[in-house]
């Protein structure tokens, strides 16, 4: 054996195990997201000098911005901002047909947005995506829906009252 096949092998052992996988190199970029500085000029203020809430809310192109930071991935930004105005214009729904007419209108990838945006909105809960079953049909070859989730703001909210819980219970003690 060679002493850099030696080497190589002695990086993948932890604990007299062989590990199959080299170590992480970090959280996976499909499963992260963009949360800059609280006080950065990117993020518009969002409490008051005392930590309280403010009143305004964010439009949806600011909240796009955590998933796709225009900085990093401006074409999958750009493509799924459109995507939500288009769902906005439509109830929260929308069916193949109007997917292919923004697709022809906006003149995106039809790859991107299927491949990147479209997988990555569900991953995060913000959209669901469904598929008009018939039988004897294959599933790529039927009409896909795609509907506002409310599963992206229940995840968030499920975690900021856990940590303002836990504030709370250590103030209190």
């Amino acid at each position: 054996m060679s002493t850099t096949e030696n080497r190589a092998e002695n990086a993948y052992e932890k604990e007299g195990q062989k590990n199959k996988q080299p170590m992480s190199r970090g959280i996976p970029s499909k499963e992260a997201m963009w949360l800059p500085a609280f006080y950065s000029e990117e993020v518009r203020k969002f409490e008051d000098d005392e930590g309280k809430p403010t009143r305004n809310v964010w439009k949806i192109e600011e909240v796009l911005k955590f998933v796709f930071p225009p900085k990093y991935q401006e074409t999958y930004y750009k493509i799924s901002v459109a995507l939500m105005q288009a769902l906005a214009a439509n109830k929260g729904r929308l069916e193949g047909k109007d997917i292919g007419q923004l697709i022809k209108e906006k003149g995106f990838s039809k790859a991107t947005l299927y491949n990147r945006v479209l997988p990555r909105l569900k991953r995060v809960g913000m959209i669901r995506l469904k598929r008009a079953t018939e039988e004897g049909k294959n599933k790529k070859h039927m009409p896909m829906e795609i509907e506002l989730s409310k599963t992206f703001a229940n995840y968030l909210l499920k975690i900021s009252d856990s940590f303002l819980a836990f504030i709370d219970d250590v103030r209190t003690r």
